[in-house]
């Protein structure tokens, strides 16, 4: 077996820093365009069930339980490598959607399937290449700045996330289900990032020592903190993740809005993340992890509420509607930087790669599970009821209660 690699030179971790940055603008611009709420908008026109939607917004984080069987890549390929074939795989499986006119036009049920087959296929590759990201970033960032880093790398990716769905939404009033073109931005921005990729520098793990998957669930039975913290964010974040999806079925369906009003929501969601994303990096780095899960977790508790009083269709719902998914997305930006930074602590710097994974992995599958439950639940209810509000505003009530408590396992992580 071969000795752990040194870590990079000063210059290799600024450069590395660098182009992390660099990339992630174009990569989350694809990101976000396949896998978040763009395809839920392309469903619900096509006529997607709540079962349906609620697949498709879990899939993404789902299929991250398939980083654990492909940990062993780590022993045999740089990280590099495996990073730029995953983008690769997912640009190729993304390809279809470009193309939405053509896959609209045929019979429902056949455009919904197709459409669902790439996506699938586009998650299971970007799962891939975040197989490695973490433990990539891992060598270029210092200790003591891990949330300020992320505040800064977030935050740059929000600006062109933002400058894609004003365009989005101009592009959607003009032209109502017109997806492809929107979806073409995105994959040419997927292009761009493998460019970049390219060019990254990184500290190796192959020592010659095969990397199990079962030597990183071992760390689930043997690290107390590593389990309240899996805990804690599958709890709190599979609450997040399926109130969002629902909440833009419900204005799109229930309350009659328009694909070009419902892409303000997405428009206010990662300004947001843009606005705050930098202070929470500093707050927590200055006062630690745990405050900002309890304030996050009963603030957002409070949104859902109000998510609940939601009754008709106007600007005055539009413009409440808006300003939850930005006030959620503040919410969660803390939220975010306070689970890396708890989980880049927990792993190792000479090795990161079986800690990140496992608690990345093990809170995917949970977080991926979450909305299907919740639309596999929403379905039969909302089949049966006469009023379908009263079904999305008891799913809110839950969810507020369930959130309000969800920061309990991480008590752990207080600061003495």
């Amino acid at each position: 077996m071969q000795p752990a690699a040194p870590p990079l030179s000063d210059a290799e971790r600024a450069r590395g820093r660098r182009l992390a940055v660099a990339s992630n603008v174009p990569g989350m611009t694809f990101w976000t365009a396949f896998m978040d709420q763009l395809p839920t908008l392309a469903l619900v026109s096509l006529g997607a069930s709540e079962t349906l939607v609620g697949v498709q917004s879990g899939m993404r984080l789902g299929f991250q339980a398939l980083q654990l069987p492909s940990l062993r890549f780590v022993s045999w390929f740089s990280k590099r490598s495996i990073l730029v074939a995953g983008q690769l795989f997912a640009l190729a499986a993304s390809l279809p959607l470009v193309f939405f006119a053509a896959l609209a036009a045929l019979e429902p049920g056949t455009g919904r399937a197709l459409v669902m087959s790439s996506l699938a296929l586009t998650a299971i590759g970007l799962n891939f290449a975040d197989l490695v990201w973490f433990p990539l970033l891992r060598g270029f960032i210092d200790p003591e700045r891990i949330a300020r880093f992320f505040g800064v790398i977030r935050s740059s990716w929000h600006i062109a996330v933002i400058l894609f769905f004003v365009g989005g939404r101009l592009w959607l009033a003009g032209h109502p289900g017109a997806f492809g073109p929107l979806f073409a931005v995105a994959w040419i921005a997927g292009v761009l990032r493998v460019a970049l990729l390219l060019r990254l520098p990184e500290r190796s793990e192959r020592t010659g020592e095969r990397i199990r998957a079962r030597e990183a669930l071992a760390l689930v039975r043997s690290d107390r903190r590593l389990r309240r913290y899996l805990l804690g964010i599958c709890w709190g974040g599979g609450l997040r993740v399926s109130v969002l999806p629902f909440t833009l079925v419900m204005l799109r369906r229930t309350l009659g809005f328009a694909d070009s009003d419902v892409v303000l929501t997405t428009i206010a969601q990662f300004s947001g993340g843009l606005l705050s994303l930098y202070f929470w990096g500093a707050l927590v780095d200055r006062v630690g992890p745990y405050v900002v899960f309890r304030f996050t977790a009963i603030a957002t508790a409070a949104l859902y509420v109000g998510l609940a009083q939601l009754h008709s269709s106007g600007s005055s719902t539009l413009l409440a509607a808006v300003g939850f998914f930005f006030l959620h997305s503040v919410l969660g930006a803390g939220y975010g930087v306070s689970d890396t930074r708890v989980l880049f602590e927990l792993a190792p710097p000479e090795a990161p790669a079986r800690m990140l994974v496992v608690g990345g992995a093990l809170t995917g599958l949970a977080l991926g599970i979450a909305p299907m439950i919740a639309g596999a639940l929403l379905d039969p209810l909302l089949a049966r009821a006469a009023d379908p509000l009263a079904v999305y505003h008891g799913f809110f009530w839950v969810a507020a209660g369930l959130q309000a408590v969800s920061f309990l396992p991480l008590r752990i992580f207080q600061r003495a």
